[in-house]
């Protein structure tokens, strides 16, 4: 599929910071593409340079193979929802809907099949009379997105569109949102913080830092193979490692000599060679937890752990294990739930194990990294954060 959207070699500082450094992307047609990252990475910069709201220090924005860098916001093919919708308070619904027809001076006719098409769209119609005030917070942004649509932009920007809805009402409009992209088939340009929302909405991700693309990839590809720690940290939960390549007696494998540990057996997708400082991601879920000593494996890595903390979460437990100077994150699901089945519980020595394709080898001395060298392996959680001791049960 062509590209549909491109973002060439953007650049733009405010003051010292580097909001996006020398950015490229392409994103193509009918896409749900989301960008991804923390606050202050640059993801709202590059959709207020789409929108015109931002002139780029260098680089320039293409559209439909069109040069709109330099167009005026008015001129642009583009329409923008924000996280405070900006719907007109003494307008009705309908009225709101209908405002960007009637700034355009469409005929009476069309402006009325438009909105009641798109009250339909969005299951309105019964709400048409009523003003913002008198509607819930997901009807407000359902009437936002009809708002932006009417129009017929070739791209629909989201900037933290379901920030001020509550979970229950953040998770069914993420369905709601999902059905009307399919519906109306436009190019969705998604930013948000929330890795959750992007990783249920998206075709693909691009995730950044500090005003640059780390990744781009579907979000399966993104969580299960990333190519840098910041992205193995800010994706999931994982537990990270640190070591050295100690040998590579396979192509695709390496062994890893971790303080303290028996070597690791290790994927090396990226032929990172002998005598490579690096860091390991294992994600919670790759562990296997239990009380025997599991079978020999050439491909399975094994060792003993003590049970520091143990969290029933209805869907699985979280246990905290501790070997050596490693505090880690173990899952273990309840595919099946067995009552005479004895529970691991805290302080017991048990056995971890997990398949050599499960962990990735990540470059160290990166300048992404460096937000992560500042913290003990062990201690880096979901988001990149430093994870709370466990506490006693």
């Amino acid at each position: 599929m062509a590209d549909f959207l491109v973002f060439e070699n953007l650049s733009k500082s405010f003051g010292s910071t580097r909001a996006a450094d020398n950015v490229s992307l392409s994103i193509r047609k009918g896409e749900f593409f989301s960008l991804l990252g923390p606050s202050g990475c640059g993801k709202t910069t590059l959709l207020r340079i789409l929108a015109g709201f931002e002139r780029p220090d260098g680089g320039r924005v293409l559209l439909d193979g069109e040069d709109i860098t330099a167009l005026p916001p008015h001129k642009r093919k583009v329409n923008t929802i924000f996280q405070n919708y900006a719907l007109f308070p003494h307008l009705s619904v309908w009225e709101n809907i209908a405002f960007g027809l009637r700034i355009s001076k469409r005929p009476r006719q069309e402006i009325e099949t438009e909105v009641e098409r798109m009250l339909h769209l969005i299951q309105m119609e019964d709400q048409a009379r009523k003003r913002p005030d008198q509607i819930s917070g997901g009807q407000k942004q359902r009437v936002a997105i009809a708002r932006a649509l009417i129009n017929r932009p070739q791209v629909l920007l989201l900037d933290e569109p379901l920030a001020a809805l509550d979970l229950k009402l953040r998770q069914r409009m993420l369905i709601e949102l999902d059905l009307i992209h399919d519906q109306v088939g436009i190019t969705f340009l998604y930013v948000t913080h929330d890795q959750g929302e992007a990783m249920s909405l998206s075709d693909r991700i691009a995730v950044m830092n500090r005003g640059r693309i780390e990744q781009v990839g579907a979000p399966a590809e993104i969580y299960e193979a990333p190519r840098s720690s910041f992205v193995a940290a800010f994706i999931g939960d994982t537990n990270f490692f640190e070591g050295e390549v100690a040998d590579v007696p396979e192509k695709d494998y390496s062994r890893l000599k971790i303080d303290g540990f028996p070597d690791v057996l290790c994927f090396n997708d990226k032929q990172i060679g002998k005598g490579n400082q690096v860091y390991l991601s294992i994600r919670p879920e790759k562990f296997n937890i239990s009380r025997e000593e599991p079978s020999a494996d050439g491909r399975h890595n094994k060792m003993r752990a003590h049970v520091e903390d143990v969290i029933y979460l209805g869907t699985h437990t979280k246990y905290w294990v501790r070997i050596q100077d490693y505090r880690l994150a173990v899952f273990r699901q309840h595919s099946r739930f067995l009552l005479d089945e004895k529970p691991i519980r805290w302080h017991e020595d048990v056995w971890i194990n997990w398949h050599a394709d499960d962990g990735f080898m990540l470059e160290r001395y990166s300048e992404s990294d460096e937000r992560l060298t500042n913290l003990p392996p062990q201690q880096v959680g979901e988001n990149g954060l430093e994870d709370k001791e466990p506490t006693s049960s």
